[in-house]
């Protein structure tokens, strides 16, 4: 049997984090060991409750959830961490694949794309997913964007913007998991994002 993914829940507002936490213990393979509405007692808990997976508010306007992924991502490689964040937030979700973050999430997202994303963060905590990547890409330069990419990159991003591996990448385009590789590594170049 596998073990369970043990997640914490960080939000300031009660109502989401005692309905997040719900939402992620009746799941079957997920387990709250922990929440807070203090980003500041978001480190200790993620140790002492030995979580797997920490989720994240990012709320205006001072996204120190933001600042408190940086710190959690220094201290922990292996911790996934899934961001929440108020739709439109372009600008906020570059800044969340910077940090090192494992995914990010739209609060107006269905159920499934957030428990998709804690379990995305959960065996690939340094992999960073976002249903709203290719999009926001596209909104972030459009006539540079246009120019630079060729029509492979441009299936590539739109693949990474629907949450796809790199693997699973691969067999969408019918290549090789190196080629894909290559291709998201000179996507990234060429946006100059880092993963």
């Amino acid at each position: 049997m596998n073990e369970l993914v043990k997640v914490v829940v960080v939000d300031d507002h009660t109502l989401v984090r005692y309905g997040l936490a719900g939402l992620v213990d009746h799941e079957p393979d997920l387990e709250i060991v922990g929440d807070t509405g203090h980003r500041a007692e978001a480190v200790g808990m993620v140790l002492s409750a030995r979580a797997n997976v920490v989720v994240l508010d990012v709320t205006p306007p001072d996204f120190d959830g933001l600042r408190t992924a940086r710190d959690l991502r220094n201290r922990y490689a292996d911790l996934g961490i899934v961001l929440l964040a108020p739709d439109g937030q372009d600008n906020v979700l570059f800044q969340a694949l910077e940090s090192g973050v494992s995914a990010f999430v739209a609060k107006t997202a269905p159920t499934h794309e957030i428990l998709a994303a804690i379990r995305h963060a959960a065996v690939a905590p340094t992999s960073f997913t976002a249903t709203e990547l290719g999009p926001a890409m596209a909104r972030r330069d459009q006539p540079a964007a246009a120019t630079l990419l060729s029509p492979r990159e441009t299936q590539v991003l739109e693949l990474l913007g629907q949450g796809l591996s790199v693997r699973a990448i691969a067999v969408a385009l019918s290549v090789s998991v190196s080629t894909a590789k290559t291709y998201v590594a000179r996507l990234y170049e060429k946006l100059e994002v880092s993963n």
